[in-house]
């Protein structure tokens, strides 16, 4: 069957994410701190909202872009939380999670051979897509001195005449690293210089500790050239809910909603009307701020012990994900990985899943209990005591 499968789909690799996990669930007494998921449910008056619609037979497709009421919600959201106003009727395209988003943008802007740049270390999904458009994925890489942040040096060092647009996604999967405003400010003056096009993939934006999220579109002259992507499934806690969208300018919306009336249709109805009760909710702040202090007690937890097992350590400032250095170990990062799953039944993701640079670091999630946590450390102390040098 080799002959009928496209050349390019053939050289993508897998996800890096998912390797270890397949070994890991079939193991007895195995913890993961891989997946990054949240381990709270999703709150019951937003889980109320789509069963009363599913009870009502709302079930129909909705139009294209998402129901009105929710674009409306996500406005009025985005105003309040990026200082941003989009108008709900033809800036905002509901999608099937921010994953969607992420393809669908990419499809609308790239020509064969246009240079799309991504920062690095980063979420796995972007170079691939960029690759299934027939585009050039173009790494920068971040490095843990400058706390993984996009200096204006290393981007100005990439751009080339063919370079169209950057993918800028923070808070940081898989390092937790974020840009503050200074920092977009400095990277956006080369963004216009250059006249690019930014991807801002903000699906953790909710998620940052002892400080607020910019978004780079609320910055002077990056309005009409910036895509926000988010959506729900982390702020929320409804990763399987697959809602997200995209608010940009009129015409990108416009393109990206022609692909998506192709292939999607449209996002899941109850999806949405439980979208729009985890918006408009007086109880959203609360739901939000509970999930922030939880992952923020865990993130200083997790810091501190990597750190005294003597292990380097970033101390990240969103999302939800710790990313330590294990070269001390003298390990490659799969190697590691691979027998600390073996050896003390506990999964991570190895840091070169998030690109070359990421070798010498591991991804820790810690979207998952306290408890499962600290049972999970003193399980990768006892390993890394074996072999740090």
């Amino acid at each position: 069957m080799s002959k009928y499968i496209a050349n390019n789909i053939k050289k993508m690799p897998s996800s890096g994410i998912r390797e270890f996990f397949e070994v890991a669930n079939m193991m007895d007494d195995a913890i993961s701190l891989g997946v990054g998921e949240p381990d709270f449910e999703t709150p019951w008056h937003v889980r109320e909202a789509a069963i009363s619609s599913i009870e009502k037979g709302m079930t129909s497709y909705s139009s294209n872009a998402g129901l009105l009421e929710l674009r409306v919600a996500i406005a009025d959201y985005l105003e309040e939380k990026i200082d941003t106003r989009y108008s709900p009727d033809n800036q905002i395209l509901v999608t099937i999670g921010a994953s969607e988003g992420i393809d669908i943008a990419l499809r609308a802007i790239i020509n064969a051979g246009d240079e799309i740049l991504v920062v690095e270390p980063s979420y796995v999904s972007y170079k691939p897509c960029i690759t299934m458009c027939g585009g050039v994925a173009v790494p920068i890489v971040t490095k843990a001195e400058d706390e993984f942040r996009l200096t204006k040096e290393e981007l100005e060092a990439n751009i080339t005449p063919k370079t169209k647009a950057l993918i800028l996604p923070y808070p940081n999967n898989p390092t937790g690293g974020i840009m503050e405003k200074d920092d977009l400010l400095a990277i956006s003056k080369i963004v216009i210089e250059n006249d690019l096009l930014v991807i801002s993939d903000e699906i953790y934006s909710e998620l940052t500790y002892g400080t607020r999220h910019t978004s780079i579109a609320s910055l002077p002259g990056m309005y009409e050239r910036t895509i926000v992507l988010n959506g729900f499934s982390k702020a929320f806690a409804m990763t399987g809910w697959r809602l997200g969208y995209a608010a940009g300018p009129e015409e990108l919306i416009f393109n990206m909603n022609k692909i998506h009336q192709y292939i999607t249709m449209c996002a899941p109805t109850p999806s949405q009307f439980a979208g729009i009760e985890a918006l408009i909710s007086k109880k959203r702040n609360d739901d939000v701020g509970t999930m922030r202090d939880a992952y923020d007690e865990r993130r200083r937890l997790m810091v501190s012990r990597f750190r005294e097992m003597g292990l380097d350590c970033f101390e990240p400032r969103g999302a939800f994900y710790v990313f330590p250095s294990i070269q001390k170990t003298g390990m490659t990062s799969k190697e590691f990985c691979k027998e600390l799953l073996f050896d003390q039944k506990v999964a991570v993701v190895p840091g070169t899943a998030f690109g070359e640079c990421g070798e010498g670091f591991i991804r820790c999630s810690y979207a998952y209990s306290i408890e499962d946590i600290k049972i999970a450390l003193e399980r990768i102390e006892i390993f890394v005591k074996k072999h740090i040098m």
